[in-house]
């Protein structure tokens, strides 16, 4: 029963981030430090992947490092963007800009260092996921991360694409 009851709040919850215009909350860019709205890091008619993570976060670093490994693939067959979100805080953003920078991620990353964006879509545990479709609309949120979920995630953008 609790399972049931789970699985129906999680669906509820969807469906309302679907419902809801993305976020005009501010994040920080981790190469430049400026600040922009997390509504401009979404690009109309562009799916876009988005991944909350954390620099003390093991099956977080893992995601995205192996999304990192298979993007020049994915890219060469479907076009969308991958944008990298930390929730570290303001003490530990240097951390954040050097392990950017150490792993030669080729996406963009951002700072949410009070968490303000994590509080309002309203997540608890990372790494947390979200695809937003080309309109701008949530279509696929997934917490936490297992080898090989990034199969998931291709199966999803794909579709979003309609990529064959």
């Amino acid at each position: 029963m609790k399972k049931i009851l789970l699985a129906i709040a999680c669906t509820l919850f969807t469906f309302n981030l679907m419902a809801q215009g993305l976020p005009t909350t501010q994040i920080k860019d981790v190469s430049t430090g400026k600040k922009t709205p997390f509504d401009q890091t979404i690009e109309k008619g562009k799916v876009t992947l988005i991944s909350f993570w954390a620099t003390w976060c093991v099956p977080c670093k893992k995601e995205i490092n192996n999304l990192s490994e298979v993007m020049p693939e994915w890219t060469k067959s479907m076009d969308f963007d991958l944008v990298a979100i930390s929730i570290d805080d303001t003490r530990n953003q240097a951390k954040v800009k050097s392990y950017v920078n150490g792993q030669k991620w080729d996406f963009r990353t951002y700072m949410d260092p009070n968490q303000d964006l994590k509080r309002l879509l309203n997540f608890q545990t990372i790494p947390y996921t979200i695809v937003y479709d080309k309109d701008g609309r949530v279509a696929y949120t997934h917490t936490g991360y297992v080898e090989g979920d990034e199969t998931i995630l291709r199966e999803k953008i794909r579709e979003l694409l309609a990529v064959k």
